[in-house]
């Protein structure tokens, strides 16, 4: 009987949260060991579903690099890295768009469906989505934080592009169907080009163009710590710069953390950055009063 009282207290607990976040939209990155393990893809599956189900709407953008990698791999294509960016030729992103918009894509949406949730495949190329230009190195740079060495090309990414704008309409028209949009992060420019985009940027744009209660980032950390390694609950927007300036955050969390911070600006409402190798970790964020990651607020 106890145990029954302690699942019914966890429901009890969330009901202020379900209550004030009906009606919102959360954006949620999809990446890291969350989208490798089977069971915390169930999981995964399992969260998202039963945020629609109590009236939230969440959108799904995902990742896909280590997939990207195997592909390659198995045709003998070797992947270039410059910088940290994955250097992407003509033949490189005909694979690159086959497992993202492909592939995975199809996959998530095929388990979101599997369990009980009306689920959408979508890139940046559908219905005037995402606008995209190429990515610069001095983006780059200022997305790592980091003086980029030149090597007489500036750091030429190949059809690797950053996001220009992004055009909802569409995700509002599926929102207001009750489906739940699953986004493959490749767009294409004026003249129809295709590039693969950082998917952490991606879902940050989508979120301030959706005005979103919350922008979730998936990751395999708990979140950001301080100087000291200490995990931080909560941290506001004006400490996280102060962290990145200080080099308290790099490397790979700083195109997460600039992501959330240009969330923010855009009208976001809060930012959290999770270990989606936690069992339920959306659930635990969003509908408990510790949660388990980070949370970045205006």
């Amino acid at each position: 009987m106890n145990k029954l009282i302690k699942k019914a207290d966890v429901l009890i607990e969330a009901l202020p949260y379900i209550r004030t976040f009906k009606g919102k939209t959360v954006v949620i990155k999809y990446g890291g060991h969350a989208m490798t393990d089977a069971p915390l893809k169930e999981r995964f599956a399992q969260n998202v579903v039963l945020l629609k189900y109590v009236g939230l709407n969440p959108v799904i953008v995902h990742g896909g690099g280590p997939q990207i990698d195997q592909m390659l791999d198995r045709l003998g294509m070797v992947a270039k890295f410059r910088h940290g960016v994955r250097v992407t030729d003509a033949a490189t992103m005909e694979i690159v768009e086959m497992v993202l918009a492909g592939r995975i894509n199809m996959e998530i949406v095929d388990l979101l469906n599997r369990h009980g949730g009306q689920a959408v495949g979508l890139s940046g190329k559908d219905g005037g989505l995402m606008l995209t230009k190429p990515l610069t190195a001095k983006a780059w740079a200022e997305s790592i934080e980091k003086d980029l060495d030149s090597d007489g090309s500036d750091a030429d990414f190949g059809f690797v592009g950053d996001v220009k704008s992004i055009d909802p309409t569409l995700l509002l028209k599926l929102q207001e169907d009750n489906y739940i949009p699953v986004i493959a992060p490749i767009g294409t420019d004026r003249e129809g080009n295709t590039y693969n985009i950082n998917a952490d940027l991606v879902a940050g744009a989508i979120a301030a163009a959706l005005k979103a209660e919350k922008l979730v980032m998936l990751t395999d950390v708990k979140g950001i710590r301080d100087a000291n390694g200490r995990h931080l609950p909560t941290v506001s927007r004006k400490d996280v710069q102060r962290m990145v300036k200080r080099g308290t955050i790099s490397e790979g969390m700083l195109p997460k953390v600039h992501a959330c911070l240009d969330a923010l600006a855009g009208g976001v409402g809060k930012a959290h950055i999770i270990d989606g190798r936690t069992p339920h970790a959306i659930l635990l964020e969003i509908f408990t009063h510790k949660g388990i990651g980070t949370e970045i607020v205006a």
